[in-house]
């Protein structure tokens, strides 16, 4: 035993081990020696913001039995509560990189496409190898808690393995401001869950005690960063079953034999509730009344079997098969005290179709709130409550602040159709920090991603799917461990808050007048086309000065 300690540190003591700090933002080439960072946390924390670092391995040599940890983090008289730091290994996924001129958007053609191997899936602060020749990326985060004493913090993150110790120090500031917390910050925040995907990851029954136990860990991910809107299905595949885990429809409709309606919304009602237990209650959008290929579910009593009606939006049968829906599910809600807060919500349809659903909709509820995700139609613009446009559509003059005072939501969204900015395995993870403050840009209240774990066949190691760019079905992993797109779009989520806190408390005030200047600069370089030339890392480190 004796004799092997030796050896392994013999090993140890001869591999040449690169140890240091990397960009956060961005990826680093696996099989390439990578070019270290001088220092992480370049700006001040604000008390009650999570602040991240990534440091990079590399050695001549394999490494064996490695282990990441983070020490106590102290200033001159405090130091930070236990668990307020944490390390994570950070391991790679296989991806793709489309060939220029090829839509992203259409089913994989393996032609067009490149594999390539990012570092994407936090985990774990310990690792059984890690390869000669490799880049290691370990993530540190610190959540510096509201009640912290400004000072300078100290502490640093050691690296162990078989024959091999090594440590690296940082240093970071906390400021005097604080940061409002998660879920009470105004910002729109729409990441679409799928809790079918949870379930099959799992290995458990949908809606079973063990799923909500799965879920836990997954959709409170979404609670830190701030999510607004509880993803609710209302019929059967309503995007067609284009996820590897089709969504299931939430509420069992069942058409009597005397031709009349039963509506059962208790699964509904137990997801609701517990994401609402999260934290998460800001708003239910329920999908859809538009489906894509126009197909309803339900059990008919007479066949006692569960039958699908095909009918357009503007037809007999579609209003008969909505209109009832709509009144029960209006009471329900009322009942419930959600109906304020509940959308019948619609992705990426047409014109006329909206219009024919609205019309069921205001028949028989007119209250009923409405969303949609798509392109900007004027002629219904004043009837969706909570409208997300495509990245490169636009709001009128005036639109979003007359919308706010009607106490309608204006967001945008990006897909697979954006290749840049976006947040793809391949895609550069300051780019998700971007999208955040994007939204204040365009003068939007918030932002919506269609997938937020809608995971693939092997999700751990593999993000390609049968259509899009790999990473477009999914931010996080199973058990809830992050990845730095997720984290980045945290940071960018937090810094739209400091934004907005700084500018209400500057305007008005002559003698913040630079200030204020400065950040309206700031903001306004969050365009398409500055992330175009420069990329997406000088317009978040700039803002970042102005909140010193």
């Amino acid at each position: 035993m004796i004799i092997g300690l030796l050896a392994a540190m013999n090993v140890g003591a001869a591999a040449k081990v690169e140890f240091g700090w990397g960009e956060s933002g961005k990826h680093y080439a696996e099989a390439e020696k990578p070019a270290f960072e001088k220092a992480p946390f370049k700006f001040t924390a604000w008390k009650g913001e999570r602040i991240n670092a990534m440091a990079l391995v590399w050695s001549d040599e394999s490494l064996i039995n490695l282990k990441a940890s983070v020490s106590a983090i102290s200033a001159k008289a405090y130091t930070l509560p236990e668990g307020s730091a944490s390390a994570s290994f950070v391991c790679y996924v296989a991806g793709d990189v489309l060939a220029p001129g090829f839509n992203q958007c259409g089913k994989r053609d393996t032609v067009n496409w490149q594999a390539i191997s990012r570092a994407d899936r936090f985990c774990g602060p310990a690792l059984d190898s890690a390869p000669a020749g490799k880049v290691h990326p370990i993530w540190i985060s610190i959540d510096v808690p509201s009640d912290t004493p400004e000072g300078l913090y100290k502490g640093s993150l050691t690296l162990e393995a078989e024959g091999l110790c090594k440590t690296l120090p940082f240093s970071f500031k906390v400021g005097p401001r604080t940061l409002t917390a998660a879920h009470e910050r105004p910002f729109r925040l729409d990441l679409w869950q799928n809790p079918y995907a949870v379930a099959r990851v799992a290995g458990v029954r949908p809606w079973s005690p063990e799923h909500f136990e799965a879920m836990k860990p997954v959709m409170s991910m979404l609670a830190r960063a701030g999510q607004k809107v509880v993803t609710a299905t209302i019929i059967d595949r309503p995007w067609n079953g284009q996820t590897e885990d089709p969504f299931g429809s939430m509420v069992t409709k069942v058409r009597r034999i005397d031709g009349t309606w039963l509506y059962d919304f208790t699964i509904f009602d137990r997801w609701v509730e517990f994401m609402e237990g999260l934290g998460i209650d800001g708003g239910i959008g329920c999908y859809t009344m538009i489906p894509w290929k126009h197909e309803y579910d339900f059990f008919d009593q007479a066949t006692g079997k569960v039958a699908v009606i095909n009918a357009l939006p503007g037809t007999p049968e579609y209003e008969d098969y909505w209109g009832h829906f709509i009144m029960e599910f209006a009471a329900h809600l009322k009942a419930k005290g959600w109906f304020e807060k509940t959308s019948i919500a619609m992705d990426e349809r047409g014109e006329e179709g909206m219009k024919a659903a609205l019309a069921v909709i205001h028949k028989y509820e007119p209250a009923m709130r409405v969303a949609l995700a798509g392109s900007y139609h004027p002629s219904i613009a004043d009837e969706i409550d909570d409208y997300c446009l495509a990245f490169k559509e636009s709001f009128t003059e005036g639109e979003v602040e007359r919308r706010r005072e009607a106490l309608q939501y204006s967001t945008y969204y990006t897909c697979c159709a954006e290749r840049y900015p976006n947040t793809f395995i391949a895609s550069e993870p300051a780019e998700a920090c971007w999208l955040a403050m994007a939204a204040m840009q365009k003068g939007v209240d918030g932002y919506l991603r269609w997938a937020f774990n809608s995971w693939t066949a092997d999700p751990e190691h593999d993000a390609r799917f049968r259509s899009w760019a790999a990473g477009d079905t999914y931010m996080v992993y199973p058990g809830g461990m992050s990845s730095p797109r997720f984290e980045k779009l945290c940071e960018g989520l937090q810094d739209y808050e400091k934004a907005r806190l700084l500018r209400e408390e500057w305007q008005g005030d002559p003698s913040k007048a630079k200030k204020l200047a400065a950040l309206e600069k700031a903001i306004d370089a969050f365009t398409l086309q500055v992330i175009e030339a420069s990329g997406p890392i000088p317009s978040v480190e700039n803002l970042r000065k102005v909140f010193e």
